[in-house]
């Protein structure tokens, strides 16, 4: 992947890299045809496992994400990441679930960490426009991804605010804390890709 973008505002680092368009498309097509079978969307949904409050959260299917090469994806951008910061090759990428998410206006998703021991999100729609600030000359954060990692203290951030794009994907560790703001003023679909994997115990030991 050799895109890949290592990001390191707190403790934790962060990787950066971009999802091939082929996949976006492909991904972007599968869950048109999910939201006309409305059988198939009520089997996929995963939103009562999940800590959005938003209109949709559902499971991408095994055999689709072998399809597209979602899982050779992520895996491949894992083993780089952490190649480069541990110096240390992974044997194992073991995928726990990848899942979608269809956020709208004034929807959220709160405060939050995953399972597994490395997780990422990346975008696949976002609005143009997410809606002005109630007060003036404030920064707009509306639908952006928040990460939170420790306290703030001097020279050392607590906060990574992440503006959405499509085609972007973030990894981080699964024990960040993350959550996602609300938008208004549109009626357009801010749509997320997000997943959990474990990699070898002894490279996750390292300090």
């Amino acid at each position: 992947m050799n895109d890949l973008e290592i990001l390191q505002p707190f403790g934790p680092s962060i990787a950066k890299v971009s999802i091939p368009k082929e996949i976006i498309d492909s991904m972007n097509n599968y869950v048109d045809e999910i939201l006309k079978d409305n059988k198939k969307s009520e089997i996929l949904d995963g939103g009562y496992k999940l800590a959005g409050n938003v209109t949709q959260e559902f499971r991408l299917e095994g055999d689709f994400m072998k399809k597209i090469k979602w899982i050779d994806f992520l895996a491949l951008s894992v083993q780089d990441w952490l190649l480069k910061k541990t110096e240390k090759k992974i044997k194992k990428f073991d995928l726990i679930a990848s899942w979608v998410v269809r956020q709208f206006k004034n929807e959220y998703n709160p405060i939050h960490f995953h399972g597994g021991h490395v997780s990422g999100v990346g975008y696949l729609k976002v609005p143009d426009n997410m809606g002005k600030t109630v007060q003036k000359d404030k920064k707009n954060r509306n639908g952006n991804l928040v990460l939170v990692h420790g306290s703030h203290q001097f020279l050392s951030k607590s906060i990574f605010t992440i503006q959405p794009k499509v085609g972007d994907f973030y990894f981080f560790p699964n024990y960040v804390m993350h959550t996602v703001y609300p938008f208004t003023d549109t009626e357009e679909e801010r749509r997320s890709v997000s997943f959990n994997a474990y990699v070898d115990q002894d490279i996750v030991g390292i300090v």
